[in-house]
């Protein structure tokens, strides 16, 4: 892409691929979709993009800093998302005995190795998106989840289900650092 493209409505949307951003329109209601499947995986690169370059966005010296009394990073965040992805779509759908589930924690809290740099985390959420759509592709809406650890004793949840809860996950975050950036930069906005 050249440039910025204005988008229906006078919006900038940005979506991510497995290389680099390119700016996208975002997933308004009016627009067609394949199928129920493509709607969440649509929204879910949506705001898998955003959420990077929201932190992107942010001075060098905030990514290991919390400005919250919750004490999180936003480092700490891109890469929760990662595990959290990993854990409801790899580990319920497609492996139940996966290695490391919680590799996003140290002692009940998000943890950032000191080793892993923006680009790490940032290549690794877009790398798990690929991967979250390899799984939907290989499973239908209505496929309940592998029996084991990851339901935790409960019933296991059906994809649509755990589709429709990543994305509100995402939603939140990409809240979350909105408030971060105001607070670090003092900028507003989506």
């Amino acid at each position: 892409m050249n440039g910025p493209e204005v988008l229906r409505g006078g919006a900038l949307g940005i979506v991510g691929n497995s290389s680099q951003n390119a700016l996208v329109q975002f997933p308004e209601p009016t627009m067609a979709a394949p199928s129920r499947a493509d709607v969440f995986l649509t929204y879910l690169d949506y705001y898998r993009t955003v959420i990077i370059d929201k932190v992107r966005a942010l001075p060098v010296g905030e990514l290991r800093h919390s400005r919250l009394p919750s004490g999180w990073t936003p480092l700490q965040l891109l890469l929760h998302l990662t595990h959290v992805e990993r854990r409801w779509l790899e580990w319920g759908f497609e492996d139940p005995a996966l290695p490391n589930p919680w590799g996003d924690q140290r002692n009940g809290r998000w943890h950032v190795d000191e080793g892993l740099s923006l680009d790490d985390i940032a290549s690794a959420l877009r790398e798990r998106g690929s991967r979250t759509r390899q799984i939907v592709a290989s499973h239908d809406l209505t496929d309940v989840g592998q029996p084991g650890e990851r339901w935790d004793g409960a019933t296991p949840a059906t994809l649509e289900r755990v589709l429709f809860h990543l994305l509100q996950e995402y939603a939140r975050h990409a809240g979350h650092l909105d408030i971060v950036a105001e607070l670090a930069t003092g900028s507003t906005g989506e």
